[in-house]
């Protein structure tokens, strides 16, 4: 093997792991929006009920069987905790099986 192969599977080596690199970069960012999205989801659902009962709900389980809420439950875990019917509750949203920070 001459030093011009070898420079070659060195760039060809070198462009295999950015490859790899950027293709997890773009995966990781893709989960994010999607779990960005079925939070707004729920968040929406949440203060349409405000807006039209005048309180927000105390279950996830409520906004799906009265506002039509749906997502994935096998693939996220939606936390939601209702403080007061009057402040919108905080709603977290995780990938099953995801390793949290």
């Amino acid at each position: 093997m001459n030093r011009r192969d070898i420079m070659k599977l060195a760039v060809l080596a070198v462009a295999l792991i950015f490859a790899v690199v950027l293709v997890n970069r773009i995966d990781s960012a893709h989960l994010s929006a999607e779990t960005d999205l079925v939070r707004d989801a729920v968040r929406n659902a949440a203060v349409t009920c405000y807006a039209v009962e005048g309180a927000y709900p105390d279950s996830v389980d409520y906004l799906r069987e009265h506002y039509q809420l749906a997502y994935d439950e096998n693939r996220y875990f939606v936390t939601y905790e209702s403080f007061a019917s009057n402040r919108i509750p905080d709603i977290y949203v995780t990938e099953r099986g995801a390793v949290l920070p």
